[in-house]
Formats: C-alpha cells, structure tokens, sequence
C-alpha cells in the first residue's frame, strides 16, 4: 500500500533501471517520521502494537459500491506534525515500529485485484550506489529484495482483512466519535478528535452469537486490544508536557542570549 505521507516519489522496482542500484542501512533520515502524529497499523500488528501506542480508528472514505471505510491507526502524538515517540535524539522511544514505517522505502502497489508491484521511494536518501544492491549483476532480484517483497505480501494480506473487520464494526454500528482532552502543567488544554472508538454501551448490547462470531473471527480480539491500548493516551499527554517544558526552557535561554548580545558593554 502506497502512503501518500509516506512515499514521496514512489516507482515501480525495475531490474533494468534500477539493476546497480543499492540500499544503505545505515542511513538515517526521521523527518518524515518526526511529522507523523498518527500512522496507519493493520490488525496483525494490534497484540504488539497496543503496548505502546493507542490504537483507534479514522474514516477512510468509501469502497468501490460507496460503502463507508473506516481504518485503524496509532496515535503517535497530540499534535499535527508532531511525533511524541520519537525523542530528542531523532530516536523511536517505543518498542514498536508499525510494519509499514520498518519496511520504508519499500511498498507494495496493486495494479489488480489480483496484480501487485514491488515499489520503491526514490526519494529516500539510503538509495544509491552505497551498500546492499537489490538486484544481481544478471538482473534477478537479491536475497533482499525477495525478503522484502515476501513480508510486504503478507502485510497486504493483512490490509486486507483489517479492511473487512473495518466492514464488521461498521455493520455492527460498534464505533462512536472519541475525543481526548488534557490539561498541561501550565494550565493550557490539549483536544484530541476526529478518532472513533468502540462503544462500550453497543458492544454489550451484541447477541450471544453475534459475540461468538466476532471471537471466532479475531475482531473480539483487535476490540479488546484497542480498549487496553486507550491507557498510553495519558503517556502522551505526559510527553506533550515535556516537550512544551522544553520548548519554554529553550525559549527562555534563547530570550536570555538575545538579551545577553543586546546588553552594552561595560
């Protein structure tokens, strides 16, 4: 799945065009995660992913037959363009990395129901003619690329049957507006919306087989993980005040330099 937040300049991985090219692993560049206050996580991610972020889902617009889509994401911080889970030192300070972030600058495109393509971001600046090449000097994809290839399949696999428990809760009317709100040690406020929820109230409210069902099918499972993961929403809040402390702290040795320039001399 191409993530337009993501993927700058995504083609298709060619072993003509891109037979010398090679990927460096020790290149580094977190602008891009450092702006994510929310990132796409598929099902298969949620009994991992739950410890660290909280887990919620956005609307995702609508199927081919108009359909409402919802989609589940992490919460990585309580501001547009701000990461809270990325520390000062342009560090991941939670254990886990949603797969699609691990697997950057890779994606995969589909071009059928039944068709995908191994993609790449040219824009990522670990692509050059430094370190691990993705093709052989015969043109067949390297051991690499082939690792890649197979876990972004499988991560398709599971984009998939996130989108048909997305379907599920619709149907079942389980998810409800959700807000956030929290107080800083300064006294500002911090809101969060625009997420949705599962409804404790609906959800108690489901037939015995209809619960069965949901079980059977692991969305029981992802509804129990999300309702653990709303906790780490106070972690946040308690980073966004570090970070707003900081922010002060540098602002105030800045005002006190500037200050310091402007004094005569004596």
């Amino acid at each position: 799945m191409i993530n337009e937040n993501l993927h700058k300049k995504p083609v298709a991985l060619d072993r003509q065009q891109h037979r010398k090219l090679k990927l460096d692993r020790n290149a580094r560049d977190m602008s891009v995660n450092q702006k994510l206050n929310a990132f796409f996580v598929a099902a298969g991610e949620f009994a991992e992913a739950c410890k660290d972020y909280p887990l919620v889902w956005v609307r995702a617009g609508e199927d081919d037959k108009g359909a409402p889509q919802v989609a589940p994401i992490a919460v990585m911080g309580l501001q547009a363009g701000h990461n809270l889970c990325i520390d000062a030192a342009e560090r991941w300070r939670v254990r886990y990395v949603p797969a699609m972030l691990r697997l950057y600058p890779f994606a995969m495109a589909r071009t059928s129901a039944t068709e995908m393509l191994l993609c790449v971001d040219e824009s990522w600046v670990g692509l050059g003619d430094v370190g691990e090449p993705l093709f052989t000097e015969a043109g067949e994809p390297t051991e690499l690329t082939l690792s890649v290839k197979q876990q972004l399949e499988l991560l398709e696999g599971d984009i998939e049957r996130t989108r048909l428990y997305g379907t599920k809760l619709i149907e079942l009317n389980l998810l409800r507006e959700m807000q956030f709100d929290a107080t800083m040690p300064d006294g500002s406020k911090v809101h969060v919306n625009g997420f949705l929820t599962i409804d404790d109230d609906r959800l108690r409210a489901l037939t015995d087989a209809q619960v069965l069902e949901a079980s059977r099918s692991g969305l029981l499972g992802l509804i129990h993980a999300h309702q653990i993961s709303l906790s780490n929403m106070s972690r946040l809040a308690e980073w966004q005040a570090e970070a707003m402390a900081a922010g002060q702290v540098a602002a105030a040795a800045a005002s006190d330099a500037a200050a310091n320039d402007a004094a005569p001399a004596t």
